[in-house]
């Protein structure tokens, strides 16, 4: 019986490791990768291909106090809102078109997150009201 060395055993089982993990994210995803044949993927996988936007947000204003954050998933397929600042305070969220018309909005309470999904391409201005005020408002480009 012939000993591998322990480097060899530690590459083999790295490699088969990756190897492993490459096929099941081509089953998964059959879209970004040649994978195995049509046959072998799981019926329930759809390969239909999302648009994948840019989403750009730049603030005008920003409160001290209050921390609002606008941001946008890995994918850049939806926006997160949320907020943090003093208990028990709402936070209403209003996104508008380049024309004023009101396209979205959100209410949180301090320390939630909320998504915002399916906002179409082209530019948007929001504003972040709490307690009637303003507290914050900007740009968004969704690309």
């Amino acid at each position: 019986m012939k000993t591998i060395p322990l480097k060899t055993r530690r590459f083999r089982s790295v490699f088969t490791g990756l190897m492993t993990l490459s096929l099941a994210l081509a089953v998964q995803y059959p879209a970004y990768s040649s994978g195995p044949p049509t046959g072998m993927q799981p019926a329930s996988i759809s390969t239909c291909h999302d648009t994948i936007h840019s989403i750009q947000v730049s603030k005008s204003q920003s409160s001290k106090k209050n921390k609002i954050r606008l941001y946008p998933d890995a994918r850049q397929q939806v926006l997160f809102f949320s907020a943090g600042g003093e208990e028990r305070k709402v936070y209403q969220l209003y996104l508008f078109d380049m024309d004023g018309r009101l396209v979205n909005q959100a209410s949180i309470r301090s320390r939630e997150t909320t998504v915002l999904a399916n906002i179409t391409e082209g530019n948007y201005l929001f504003e972040v009201f709490t307690d009637d005020e303003r507290i914050e408002n900007g740009h968004l480009a969704v690309r």
